[in-house]
């Protein structure tokens, strides 16, 4: 069977709630999030997926990501891996998409980077690295991190560029599902936050 990568995004942070691009800053989970967490594992440990015994689980180190990960009853599974951290935002962390715009008008981060961060050709890289991970042996696997780097792991894993993750929105603590249509790399499952409804 293809291997397929279930991607679920951290938990609702206080930046996350307020639109801050979070990249590298440490920020904790609300307790929104902790609950958010916890009710994903539920969902993750029924039918069909039951826990997901043969999956290799990989996590961000950063904390918002490894507690969601923890919470969802995978944290002595999952292994803590760099290239899951979301996009260093670099001049911009902390910033909301509108504070942006004042001092940059027209900006869009899928095409234009941000300064003294990294650049687009940077997070595809790592994206690419991910996706090739993922595609490397006979099991699925699930990853736990951020919104940004997400969306850039779904862009990449359909073979586009990196700007079309502008069109893959991801909520908190929601679940995807990468998989396979007929030999092509498809979307089986996206922003999925049903479980959130408990």
């Amino acid at each position: 069977m293809a291997p397929r990568i279930l991607l679920a995004r951290h938990g609702q942070t206080a930046w996350s709630l307020s639109g801050k691009h979070t990249g590298r800053t440490d920020v904790p989970l609300l307790e929104e999030g902790r609950h958010g967490a916890k009710l994903l594992g539920e969902r993750l440990h029924r039918a069909p997926l039951d826990g997901l015994p043969d999956v290799e689980i990989r996590t961000s180190p950063l904390s918002r990501a490894r507690e969601t990960c923890e919470l969802a009853g995978f944290g002595e599974r999952a292994e803590r891996w760099d290239t899951l951290m979301e996009w260093d935002y670099g001049a911009y962390e902390g910033m909301t998409p509108a504070e942006i715009q004042a001092v940059r008008p027209g900006w869009l981060i899928w095409r234009d980077g941000v300064p003294e961060g990294e650049t687009v050709s940077e997070v595809a890289a790592r994206a690419d690295e991910v996706v090739s991970w993922a595609r490397s042996a006979d099991r699925d696997v699930l990853v736990f991190a951020h919104g940004h780097i997400l969306r850039s792991i779904g862009a990449r894993w359909l073979g586009l560029p990196l700007d079309f993750a502008a069109r893959i929105r991801l909520n908190p603590t929601s679940l995807s599902v990468l998989g396979w249509a007929y030999g092509e790399p498809a979307i089986e499952n996206w922003n999925d936050v049903g479980h959130l409804a408990g």
